[in-house]
């Protein structure tokens, strides 16, 4: 009986089209910025579950999982990787799971070789992020899987280092802030905050940058320059943002330290 209500939870498509019976799920993967020059993550696949239970049972893949091994910090400046694609039927949907495999590493600050992350099972066995939607037939969700790096990543004894992913998972009813920095010749950090949000993420080479998933609000967008580039720190105060709703905030320009 368990078998067949899986079955009749869950079923996937190819393509992109919907039936007014199902709902087309997407899961995409970006990253919050880390003081790392890479980090790998092994991932195997993405499971869905229908209620919000802490019980293993219920959990299913959503198929078509582009399972690889990705590097977090080429997901900046906007860019996401599409993990899953597929069409469930229409229904509540409880909660989202990456799971991942056994290798994983980071890249240090001016080192070349790889050092291995420890995953404990407990992580591989995937990390439960709760949804609480309802998903309406014919319709499209977007869900996007932030992981914040500097928090994912831990020191261990010696100088070993674990991964204890981090993740903040944000839906497409989100709103989104972007821009480009100028100049945008190195790397910047930017950070939308207000009393109960932080998002960031680095600009990219051409200094332009997307916040995805941005809650409901007014933010201060704050722009740090790496160290020792020879700029001030920048503030883009009351910047509202709403569901649905991209802010761009144009090219903003950096003063030089004087």
């Amino acid at each position: 009986m368990a078998a067949v209500a899986v079955t009749l939870f869950f079923s996937c498509s190819d393509d992109d089209s919907t039936s007014d019976q199902n709902a087309r799920v997407k899961v995409s993967m970006t990253d919050a910025p880390g003081d790392y020059d890479k980090v790998f993550v092994d991932v195997i696949d993405v499971k869905i579950k229908a209620d919000a239970s802490t019980d293993e049972e219920g959990w299913v893949s959503l198929g078509n999982v582009q399972a690889g091994i990705y590097d977090l910090l080429t997901l900046t400046g906007g860019v996401t990787q599409l993990l899953a694609n597929a069409e469930v039927p229409a229904g509540f949907l409880g909660q989202i799971r990456l799971v991942l495999g056994p290798d994983n590493s980071v890249v240090l600050k001016g080192e070349t070789e790889e050092t291995p992350l420890a995953t404990p099972s407990a992580q591989q066995s995937g990390l439960k992020l709760q949804v609480n939607q309802e998903l309406e037939g014919g319709q499209e969700y977007l869900f996007l899987l932030d992981f914040d790096v500097d928090k994912s990543i831990v020191v261990t004894g010696g100088s070993g280092y674990s991964l204890k992913p981090v993740i903040r998972l944000s839906a497409n009813e989100g709103g989104a802030i972007m821009g480009k920095i100028s100049p945008g010749t190195f790397k910047s950090l930017v950070e939308a905050k207000n009393a109960a949000n932080t998002i960031s993420a680095y600009t990219d080479a051409n200094g332009e940058f997307v916040l995805h998933g941005v809650p409901d609000g007014i933010y201060e967008v704050k722009i740090t320059p790496a160290l020792g580039v020879g700029y001030n720190i920048k503030t883009e105060s009351d910047v509202q943002v709403a569901n649905g709703a991209t802010i761009n905030l144009e090219t903003i320009f950096l003063a030089a330290i004087e």
